[in-house]
């Protein structure tokens, strides 16, 4: 889907500290050029010798075209941002930025790359494992290797100290094309987003209608119709909006629900293409849910819930800032949803008697796919004037605090320094999820759980997720799921042939099935299409790669 999030959304607040890297050369923010080949370039104007220190400010302002994916309430020009103005006063360098809301980005990059107007950098790029090997190899982007060792000692030190950080963005070829980016917030079961959909509930409305939690998919439907029927707003009107949710996006996606027939559905992706949605390990065997038949009776159910009015159709092409708008209303007028953070949807007004719905009995919890860090970090092109240059910049976002700003927002805005010295988030944000949009960056830096113990705590809502997580969904979670693997050129040029026609196929009739309901012999034909696409030999690619990463490990 192209509302794929490279990451998770912003209800989460860490910074990292690279310690082995914050010595007194990264202080005086000096980044060495040794081995450089000393020829000059130009930049708008200006002589730029790469043979030479490179130490920031620069003394004469230097210009950097760059692309960057931009989230839906940020600013088309982040030059109007306060960490934008504060990365140029660090290092006199002016960004021309053109950004692309996320939901065109991918469309409006790949017209950019094959129109061959390309930008010096993509900040954030996103791009999928399958476009870094095709452009590494064609060189419209530059390995980073050298770059990386000789210019960026912020990032250096964490390969250093984390050798499968660097391990994940390296290439089957041994090339580095993308830069890493992430937050660590909880390990395994009980990372942050290992289950990325909370299904809320509107306790005023339990209470109206004399109504228990629901324990059980049979309770829960029946919850549901009685906010249809009941009038438990109490307006006189059938306005009430029973459940909604987005469709086959990273959060809010209605397969969580299908753990209820014992087979949890993903639609995430884990910033990387190269998966297939739908995919479930269940001890070392990789499977696609989608053609299990728990899935069937799950499409079949909500067909039902769907003719029976329980179910908001537009959740089927609504966008999130549609989402967040219903739980918003003057009257109120939403009874159940999925979602990340129940704030974003209904605002910190309502949120309190917006419980999170235990998983019901038997239900088998989703364990997302992939990491928390990801290699859908910067890129450097081949117009690069100066890649020397364009690296050590990257690099100051690689800093501790530098780092947290870029991401989450500049001290003052989103930050509050504390007695101890450490960053929290400062208190008056009433909505931290939209604001964040607002004021960060995004696109860059690593934060490990050792960052969060050292110099920013993870803020009150971020904690609070990780203790639901444990203390709710891991006791019913799936105990494996699909790492986040580099495949090779082979298989990747495979997942680039197979993939697409797949998964657009089997998002497609999964909808049509939730609105319609599928028969016997539409199932049939749905698997038998399925299979003529390829997906025997799309399996066995997942399959070979989970194998070797088990091997990897032993």
């Amino acid at each position: 889907m192209n509302r794929k999030a490279a990451g998770l959304l912003a209800v989460m607040m860490t910074v990292s500290v690279f310690a082995t890297a914050c010595n007194s050369n990264n202080e005086s923010n000096n980044v060495s050029n040794n081995g450089n080949t000393g020829t000059k370039t130009e930049n708008s104007g200006n002589q730029v010798d790469e043979s030479a220190s490179i130490q920031f400010p620069l003394k004469e302002k230097t210009t950097l075209k760059v692309v960057a994916r931009r989230a839906p309430l940020a600013p088309s020009d982040y030059n109007e941002m306060t960490m934008a103005k504060k990365l140029e006063e660090m290092s006199n360098v002016h960004i021309e930025w053109n950004t692309i809301v996320e939901t065109d980005y991918n469309e409006k990059k790949n017209l950019l790359i094959a129109s061959g107007d390309l930008p010096e950098m993509f900040y954030g790029a996103t791009f999928t494992d399958t476009e870094l090997m095709k452009y590494g190899q064609d060189e419209t982007i530059i390995p980073l290797n050298d770059l990386i060792d000789k210019h960026m000692p912020n990032l250096k030190a964490l390969f250093e100290k984390r050798p499968d950080i660097k391990a994940e963005v390296t290439a089957p070829d041994g090339n580095i094309y993308s830069l890493p980016a992430g937050e660590e917030l909880g390990t395994g079961q009980e990372e942050i987003g290992a289950n990325p959909d909370f299904l809320y509930i509107n306790e005023d409305w339990l209470k109206k209608l004399d109504l228990k939690m629901p324990t059980t998919l049979q309770e829960y439907h029946d919850v549901l119709l009685a906010f249809k029927t009941k009038d438990p707003n109490g307006n006189g009107k059938a306005d009430e909006i029973p459940l909604s949710f987005v469709n086959a996006f990273w959060t809010g996606d209605i397969g969580y629900l299908f753990g209820a027939f014992g087979i949890p559905d993903k639609t995430y992706q884990p910033g990387n293409n190269a998966y297939a949605e739908h995919l479930n390990v269940d001890n070392g065997k990789v499977s696609y849910s989608a053609i299990q038949d728990g899935f069937k009776d799950a499409v079949n159910e909500i067909a039902k819930w769907v003719e029976e009015g329980l179910v908001d159709t537009e959740s089927f092409t609504q966008e999130y800032t549609q989402y967040y708008a219903k739980g918003k209303t003057e009257q109120e007028t939403l009874g159940s949803f999925l979602w990340w953070d129940r704030t974003d949807v209904v605002g910190p007004e309502r949120d309190k008697h917006y419980p999170i719905v235990p998983p019901f009995k038997d239900m088998v919890v989703k364990w997302n796919s992939g990491s928390a860090l990801n290699r859908g970090g910067s890129v450097i092109t081949k117009e690069a004037k100066n890649p020397a240059l364009i690296a050590a910049w990257l690099d100051l976002i690689y800093k501790p605090e530098t780092t947290a700003e870029v991401r989450w927002g500049p001290i003052g805005e989103w930050f509050e320094k504390s007695a101890d010295g450490k960053l929290k988030q400062k208190s008056d944000i009433s909505n931290p999820g939209e604001f964040r949009q607002t004021v960060s960056l995004g696109g860059g830096g690593v934060f490990t759980g050792e960052d969060f113990q050292n110099i920013a705590p993870p803020e009150a809502r971020a904690q609070q997720r990780m203790d639901d997580i444990k203390n709710i969904f891991v006791p019913q979670m799936q105990k494996e799921k699909y790492p986040n693997i580099f495949f090779t050129e082979e298989e990747l040029k495979t997942i680039d042939k197979l993939k697409p026609e797949i998964q657009t196929y089997t998002n497609s009739m999964r909808a049509k099935f939730m609105l319609k309901g599928v028969s016997d012999s539409e199932w049939s034909d749905y698997l038998a299409s399925l299979k003529d696409m390829g997906l025997d030999d799309l399996m066995k690619i997942y399959q070979d790669g989970y194998d070797r990463y088990l091997a990897a490990r032993k």
